[in-house]
């Protein structure tokens, strides 16, 4: 197939690009290259026959216009998105704008080539989520989101993702255009932001700085491997059932502070302090507005229906990724020098 993938140079979409090309996929890589895109993640396939690129943001509808006509993509891969939701509470506009307006644009722009091709049946929009458009779990193991769980988000951005699913399923029902959902639980892996949770944690403890636990390190997150994740997703792609969608978790549930912990245990036995243990950095901050307290993911449609289920655990993840940041100073090193993102972190760069 050939695949139009947007936000391919991002964390979780340059996954998805680099698994594509390495199955034989053809792939157009949209991208804005907005602060948390690199083009470094998809360095290892952009040399490739199969790879091409466009720097365009969702939310100039004549340029996606225009991609559709010069590319004739076989799908869509919709991922391009504003994620953090700290930055969603600093500044919502970007969120709704990109969410939203972002992704109105897309499905318009694939509804017009769709058409215009005289609506080829194998022609797919897969949209990519997230599970925080659910809201919030108790502490109960046996309660987790399922594909029929009550939409209920509590930031801006999550607000903003319910709102652009809400309108892909509408142009499916109104319109018929082939589209799969997914609704994703936390990722982490190689090539993650340096602003996220685990980068942050993995960043501060190797210079010295305090590891910060919003309130006390209580909230719940089932994590899940990227690379997991876009295996998932191209198996949604290629067999997921029309204007369905599927909830992908890691099946990997820790709180945060338990989380923390491993990852100093890891760094303890790679890269020990001259003395005592990362855990010592930990620091308990104030929590953040709304913070959700507990995700997790029921997996079983797609186990039952498409066969899969996540191949890492969060220990064998966790214990990858903290030797590829180990690895790979130069790539994380020039991130926290752009745009002040190290100082914006209180990280040294």
């Amino acid at each position: 197939m050939k695949l139009l993938v947007t936000g391919g140079a991002g964390f979780i979409g340059s996954a998805v690009v680099r698994l594509a090309v390495a199955r034989g996929h053809s792939v157009v890589n949209l991208d804005a290259l907005t602060y948390a895109a690199c083009l470094d993640n998809v360095a290892s396939v952009a040399d490739s026959p199969l790879y091409a690129f466009e720097q365009v943001d969702i939310r100039n509808r004549a340029e996606l216009d225009r991609v559709f006509d010069t590319h004739s993509p076989d799908a869509v891969m919709h991922l391009a998105a504003e994620s953090h939701v700290d930055r969603s509470i600093d500044g919502p506009g970007d969120f709704i704008e990109t969410n939203i307006t972002g992704t109105f644009n897309m499905l318009e722009a694939a509804r017009k080539f769709w058409l215009s091709a005289g609506r080829p049946e194998g022609f797919r929009f897969h949209h990519i989520s997230t599970d925080e458009v659910f809201g919030s779990l108790p502490d109960d193991a046996s309660v987790k989101f399922t594909e029929t769980t009550p939409y209920d988000p509590r930031s801006p951005y999550s607000a903003s993702k319910a709102a652009s699913d809400h309108l892909v399923r509408a142009w499916h029902e109104t319109y018929g255009l082939p589209v799969v959902l997914t609704n994703c639980s936390n990722n982490y892996g190689p090539y993650h932001f340096p602003e996220k949770l685990i980068p942050v944690i993995i960043l501060n403890a190797l210079a010295g700085k305090p590891l910060p636990i919003y309130g006390d390190g209580s909230n719940i997150r089932d994590w899940l491997y990227v690379e997991d994740h876009a295996d998932a997703l191209l198996l949604v792609l290629e067999r997921g059932a029309l204007g369905e969608s599927y909830n992908i978790g890691g099946e990997n549930e820790r709180t945060n502070l338990e989380l923390v912990q491993t990852l100093c245990a890891i760094l303890d036995e790679l890269r020990p302090r001259k003395t005592g243990s990362y855990s010592e950095q930990i620091t308990f901050v104030t929590d953040r507005p709304g913070h959700d307290a507990r995700y997790a993911i029921d997996p079983s449609r797609i186990r039952t229906e498409l066969g899969w289920r996540p191949s890492v655990t969060v220990e064998e993840g966790l214990r990858r990724t903290v030797a590829w940041y180990l690895e790979n100073e130069d790539w994380w090193r020039a991130l926290l020098n752009r745009d002040g993102v190290g100082t914006r972190l209180g990280i040294a760069t």
